[in-house]
């Protein structure tokens, strides 16, 4: 790979391990848009791009939350009778995402779902409402459907799923370092389902790229992946000393940056 691009990805890498530890997002919403910028650049095919960088993506975070859990789990903060019950179903969906319905979306339509959740998110994380106190998890048949659908979003997002299972939980008064917890140690089960899903529905579409396995970009996931797991555990601990909170609310004015970029980009691939 050239140096410049290997310097991109370190700094990317790091970036993302840290807000991967600390917010539980695993942090596909910012590593997309980005992967997308730099993948053209440095010899990814046009028609792959938008595929190659969430594959990838999500494939960092079978790494980085391994690292954050771990750290998490030091800090006995994962409450794994929830995981217990979320994991079999966000497999499920990983399963069906990755491995079926990502390869037939274009990759305008990609950028179009892409940039409408990150913005989604972004609204919630600055507009968010305290739970009603009387609100809880609610039963284990509904807790893991909810993880197919959490499962099945990720998969066509790059993400780990925390922008969905972390205001899932908190809503029903999980306390958010617990949540965030929990959530790392899901984005392992989902970044696995769906990495398998990715390799098995594009090992047709990439035969003769280089450096594809399936829809991702192995050179790109070695260096992303060796820089999050460094960072990762230092996000982590730093989840129960910083403002979460405040730190929220300056990664929200990024995602919507990042979702009018994408919206930008599926724009152009509707119009071309």
């Amino acid at each position: 790979m050239d140096p410049v691009f290997i310097l991109y990805l370190v700094g990317l890498g790091a970036v993302v391990g840290f807000a991967a530890g600390l917010l539980g997002i695993g942090g596909g919403m910012m590593l997309v848009p980005f992967l997308t910028m730099l993948f053209p650049l440095y010899g990814v095919p046009k028609d792959l791009v938008v595929h190659a960088a969430i594959a990838t993506s999500m494939a960092t975070i079978v790494f980085t939350s391994v690292s954050s859990m771990r750290a998490h789990h030091a800090k006995r903060a994962i409450l794994w009778d929830i995981v217990t019950v979320m994991a079999p179903g966000m497999i499920v969906g990983g399963l069906l995402s990755g491995g079926a319905v990502f390869s037939y979306l274009s990759g305008a339509g990609l950028s179009l779902i892409f940039g409408l959740f990150v913005m989604y998110s972004g609204i919630k994380m600055l507009s968010g409402k305290p739970p009603a106190q009387s609100r809880t998890m609610p039963g284990k048949a509904v807790t893991a459907g909810v993880g197919v659908g959490i499962g099945f979003a990720s998969g066509l997002l790059g993400a780990g799923g925390g922008f969905l299972s972390v205001p899932f939980m908190t809503r029903s008064n999980v306390k958010v370092h617990n949540a965030v917890a929990t959530s790392a140690a899901l984005g392992f089960f989902i970044a696995v389902a769906n990495s398998v899903g990715y390799i098995y529905s594009g090992f047709k579409e990439v035969q003769g790229q280089d450096g594809m396995l399936g829809y991702i970009y192995w050179p790109a996931l070695l260096v992303l992946s060796a820089m999050s797991v460094l960072t990762a555990p230092f996000g982590a601990r730093c989840a129960h000393s910083l403002p979460v909170a405040t730190l929220k609310r300056v990664f929200a004015c990024l995602l919507f940056a990042l979702a009018c970029y994408m919206l930008y980009e599926a724009y152009l691939g509707y119009t071309a």
